[in-house]
Protein backbone atom coordinates (compact mmCIF):
# COMPACT_ATOMS: atom_id res chain seq x y z
CA UNK A 1 0.00 0.00 0.00
CA UNK A 2 2.05 2.84 -1.34
CA UNK A 3 2.10 6.67 -1.22
CA UNK A 4 3.02 9.69 -3.42
CA UNK A 5 4.24 13.24 -2.81
CA UNK A 6 3.45 16.16 -5.07
CA UNK A 7 5.06 17.87 -6.85
CA UNK A 8 8.28 15.85 -6.63
CA UNK A 9 9.39 14.28 -9.89
CA UNK A 10 10.59 11.20 -7.97
CA UNK A 11 7.87 10.67 -5.43
CA UNK A 12 7.51 7.42 -3.50
CA UNK A 13 3.86 7.36 -4.58
CA UNK A 14 3.78 8.32 -8.25
CA UNK A 15 1.84 5.73 -10.29
CA UNK A 16 4.25 5.94 -13.25
CA UNK A 17 7.70 4.28 -13.01
CA UNK A 18 10.48 6.40 -11.48
CA UNK A 19 14.03 5.87 -10.27
CA UNK A 20 12.53 4.55 -7.05
CA UNK A 21 11.31 1.49 -8.96
CA UNK A 22 14.88 0.56 -9.91
CA UNK A 23 15.87 0.29 -6.24
CA UNK A 24 15.35 -2.94 -4.28
CA UNK A 25 11.81 -2.83 -2.96
CA UNK A 26 11.08 -3.03 0.77
CA UNK A 27 7.87 -2.90 2.78
CA UNK A 28 7.09 -1.66 6.28
CA UNK A 29 5.05 -4.34 8.08
CA UNK A 30 2.34 -3.21 10.48
CA UNK A 31 0.24 -5.68 12.46
CA UNK A 32 -2.99 -4.59 14.14
CA UNK A 33 -4.38 -6.64 16.99
CA UNK A 34 -7.99 -7.57 16.31
CA UNK A 35 -9.41 -9.88 18.93
CA UNK A 36 -12.81 -11.29 17.97
CA UNK A 37 -14.51 -10.18 21.16
CA UNK A 38 -12.99 -6.70 21.33
CA UNK A 39 -11.90 -5.21 18.00
CA UNK A 40 -10.56 -1.64 18.15
CA UNK A 41 -12.54 1.29 16.80
CA UNK A 42 -11.61 2.23 13.24
CA UNK A 43 -10.40 5.78 13.93
CA UNK A 44 -8.38 4.61 16.94
CA UNK A 45 -6.69 1.99 14.73
CA UNK A 46 -5.94 4.54 12.00
CA UNK A 47 -4.42 7.03 14.43
CA UNK A 48 -2.39 4.33 16.17
CA UNK A 49 -1.01 3.05 12.85
CA UNK A 50 0.03 6.57 11.84
CA UNK A 51 1.79 7.08 15.17
CA UNK A 52 3.46 3.66 14.80
CA UNK A 53 5.05 4.78 11.53
CA UNK A 54 6.33 7.95 13.20
CA UNK A 55 7.64 6.01 16.21
CA UNK A 56 9.63 3.78 13.83
CA UNK A 57 11.01 6.78 11.92
CA UNK A 58 11.95 8.59 15.13
CA UNK A 59 13.50 5.61 16.91
CA UNK A 60 17.26 5.80 17.50
CA UNK A 61 17.61 2.31 15.98
CA UNK A 62 16.29 3.68 12.66
CA UNK A 63 18.91 6.40 12.16
CA UNK A 64 22.67 6.74 11.93
CA UNK A 65 24.36 3.46 12.79
CA UNK A 66 21.25 2.00 14.43
CA UNK A 67 20.45 -1.67 13.92
CA UNK A 68 17.43 -0.87 11.70
CA UNK A 69 18.92 2.15 9.92
CA UNK A 70 20.07 0.39 6.74
CA UNK A 71 16.70 -1.27 6.22
CA UNK A 72 14.89 2.02 6.86
CA UNK A 73 17.16 3.84 4.38
CA UNK A 74 16.69 1.17 1.72
CA UNK A 75 12.93 1.30 2.22
CA UNK A 76 12.75 5.10 1.98
CA UNK A 77 14.91 5.10 -1.16
CA UNK A 78 12.30 2.99 -2.96
CA UNK A 79 8.49 3.04 -2.93
CA UNK A 80 7.57 3.46 0.71
CA UNK A 81 5.17 0.56 0.81
CA UNK A 82 3.30 -0.34 3.96
CA UNK A 83 1.23 -3.46 4.48
CA UNK A 84 -1.15 -3.90 7.39
CA UNK A 85 -1.96 -7.42 8.55
CA UNK A 86 -4.15 -8.54 11.43
CA UNK A 87 -3.47 -10.90 14.31
CA UNK A 88 -5.14 -12.20 17.43
CA UNK A 89 -4.36 -14.62 20.24
CA UNK A 90 -1.30 -16.76 19.57
CA UNK A 91 -0.67 -14.97 16.25
CA UNK A 92 -0.31 -11.67 18.10
CA UNK A 93 2.00 -13.22 20.70
CA UNK A 94 4.25 -14.61 17.94
CA UNK A 95 4.32 -11.20 16.24
CA UNK A 96 5.23 -9.52 19.54
CA UNK A 97 8.21 -11.83 19.89
CA UNK A 98 9.81 -10.40 16.71
CA UNK A 99 11.93 -7.21 16.83
CA UNK A 100 9.63 -4.22 16.52
CA UNK A 101 7.67 -1.64 18.50
CA UNK A 102 4.12 -1.92 19.81
CA UNK A 103 2.19 1.36 19.84
CA UNK A 104 -1.08 1.67 21.71
CA UNK A 105 -3.98 4.06 21.20
CA UNK A 106 -7.15 4.37 23.23
CA UNK A 107 -7.69 0.63 22.84
CA UNK A 108 -5.94 -0.18 19.55
CA UNK A 109 -2.59 -1.95 19.47
CA UNK A 110 -0.37 -1.82 16.39
CA UNK A 111 3.08 -3.38 16.15
CA UNK A 112 5.47 -1.93 13.57
CA UNK A 113 8.50 -3.84 12.36
CA UNK A 114 11.69 -2.77 10.58
CA UNK A 115 11.27 -2.80 6.79
CA UNK A 116 11.72 -6.16 5.05
CA UNK A 117 12.30 -7.06 1.38
CA UNK A 118 9.05 -7.30 -0.56
CA UNK A 119 9.50 -11.07 -0.88
CA UNK A 120 11.34 -11.55 2.43
CA UNK A 121 8.68 -11.41 5.13
CA UNK A 122 9.38 -13.34 8.37
CA UNK A 123 7.22 -16.46 8.30
CA UNK A 124 5.41 -15.39 11.50
CA UNK A 125 4.16 -12.29 9.67
CA UNK A 126 3.79 -13.73 6.17
CA UNK A 127 1.08 -16.12 7.34
CA UNK A 128 -1.05 -13.33 8.81
CA UNK A 129 -4.04 -12.18 6.77
CA UNK A 130 -4.35 -8.79 5.11
CA UNK A 131 -8.11 -9.12 4.66
CA UNK A 132 -10.55 -8.92 7.53
CA UNK A 133 -9.46 -5.52 8.81
CA UNK A 134 -12.97 -4.11 8.50
CA UNK A 135 -13.42 -1.96 11.58
CA UNK A 136 -16.13 0.48 12.57
CA UNK A 137 -16.46 3.46 14.87
CA UNK A 138 -19.17 2.68 17.45
CA UNK A 139 -19.70 6.45 17.69
CA UNK A 140 -18.62 9.13 15.21
CA UNK A 141 -15.23 10.58 16.17
CA UNK A 142 -15.39 14.08 17.62
CA UNK A 143 -14.07 17.23 15.99
CA UNK A 144 -10.33 17.14 15.42
CA UNK A 145 -8.12 19.43 17.48
CA UNK A 146 -6.52 21.47 14.71
CA UNK A 147 -3.81 22.80 17.04
CA UNK A 148 -2.32 19.31 16.58
CA UNK A 149 -1.60 17.55 13.26
CA UNK A 150 -4.63 16.21 11.40
CA UNK A 151 -4.44 13.58 8.67
CA UNK A 152 -7.42 14.26 6.45
CA UNK A 153 -8.80 11.29 4.50
CA UNK A 154 -10.50 11.66 1.15
CA UNK A 155 -14.31 11.64 1.40
CA UNK A 156 -14.48 10.15 -2.11
CA UNK A 157 -12.79 6.79 -1.49
CA UNK A 158 -14.08 3.66 0.20
CA UNK A 159 -11.07 1.98 1.81
CA UNK A 160 -10.83 -0.99 4.14
CA UNK A 161 -9.47 -0.15 7.58
CA UNK A 162 -6.17 -1.84 6.69
CA UNK A 163 -5.79 0.23 3.54
CA UNK A 164 -6.75 3.42 5.37
CA UNK A 165 -4.24 2.62 8.14
CA UNK A 166 -1.47 2.37 5.55
CA UNK A 167 -2.58 5.63 3.91
CA UNK A 168 -2.65 7.45 7.26
CA UNK A 169 0.87 6.15 7.85
CA UNK A 170 1.92 7.54 4.46
CA UNK A 171 0.50 10.94 5.35
CA UNK A 172 2.28 10.99 8.70
CA UNK A 173 5.55 10.06 6.98
CA UNK A 174 5.21 12.84 4.40
CA UNK A 175 4.66 15.36 7.18
CA UNK A 176 7.73 14.01 9.01
CA UNK A 177 9.86 14.45 5.89
CA UNK A 178 8.77 18.07 5.54
CA UNK A 179 9.58 19.07 9.13
CA UNK A 180 12.85 20.48 10.44
CA UNK A 181 14.89 18.49 12.95
CA UNK A 182 13.61 20.76 15.72
CA UNK A 183 9.98 20.31 14.66
CA UNK A 184 10.43 16.55 14.47
CA UNK A 185 11.96 16.47 17.95
CA UNK A 186 9.09 18.53 19.38
CA UNK A 187 6.49 16.22 17.81
CA UNK A 188 8.32 13.13 19.06
CA UNK A 189 8.77 14.53 22.58
CA UNK A 190 5.03 15.28 22.74
CA UNK A 191 4.24 11.64 21.89
CA UNK A 192 3.27 12.25 18.25
CA UNK A 193 -0.21 13.69 18.88
CA UNK A 194 -2.40 13.52 15.77
CA UNK A 195 -5.95 12.93 14.60
CA UNK A 196 -7.29 11.11 11.56
CA UNK A 197 -10.58 12.35 10.15
CA UNK A 198 -12.48 12.19 6.87
CA UNK A 199 -12.62 15.62 5.27
CA UNK A 200 -15.82 17.39 4.33
CA UNK A 201 -16.07 17.28 0.48
CA UNK A 202 -15.81 21.06 0.13
CA UNK A 203 -12.88 21.22 2.53
CA UNK A 204 -11.18 18.35 0.68
CA UNK A 205 -10.90 20.31 -2.54
CA UNK A 206 -9.23 23.14 -0.63
CA UNK A 207 -6.87 20.76 1.17
CA UNK A 208 -5.67 19.06 -2.01
CA UNK A 209 -4.64 22.41 -3.50
CA UNK A 210 -3.23 23.90 -0.28
CA UNK A 211 0.39 22.85 -0.77
CA UNK A 212 0.26 20.59 2.29
CA UNK A 213 1.77 17.10 1.88
CA UNK A 214 -0.56 15.03 -0.29
CA UNK A 215 -0.61 11.26 -0.69
CA UNK A 216 -1.33 9.94 -4.17
CA UNK A 217 -1.65 6.18 -4.03
CA UNK A 218 0.35 4.06 -6.43
CA UNK A 219 -2.67 1.85 -6.92
CA UNK A 220 -1.26 -1.54 -5.92
CA UNK A 221 -4.44 -2.45 -3.99
CA UNK A 222 -8.10 -1.41 -3.70
CA UNK A 223 -8.05 2.01 -5.42
CA UNK A 224 -7.05 3.48 -8.76
CA UNK A 225 -3.45 4.65 -9.32
CA UNK A 226 -3.00 8.35 -8.64
CA UNK A 227 -5.95 8.61 -6.25
CA UNK A 228 -5.50 11.36 -3.66
CA UNK A 229 -6.01 9.65 -0.32
CA UNK A 230 -4.63 11.80 2.52
CA UNK A 231 -3.57 15.39 3.20
CA UNK A 232 -1.18 15.85 6.13
CA UNK A 233 -2.20 19.06 7.90
CA UNK A 234 0.60 19.71 10.40
CA UNK A 235 0.51 23.15 12.09
CA UNK A 236 4.18 23.71 11.29
CA UNK A 237 3.49 23.22 7.57
CA UNK A 238 0.48 25.51 7.20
Amino acid sequence: MSHDVTPSTDSPFRPEPTARDQAPQFVLPLVVRIEKAAPPARTDALETAARAVLVMLGDERSVGDGEWAEAVRDWQDARIRKVVRRARGAEWRRAEALPGITVTGKAAEVRVFPPVPLDGWPKELARLQVSGTDLDDPEPPGEADTTAPVLWLSPDLDMSAGKAMAQAGHGAQLAWWELSDEERAAWRDAGFPLAVRTADPRRWSELTTSGLPLVRDAGFTEIAPGSCTVVADHPALR
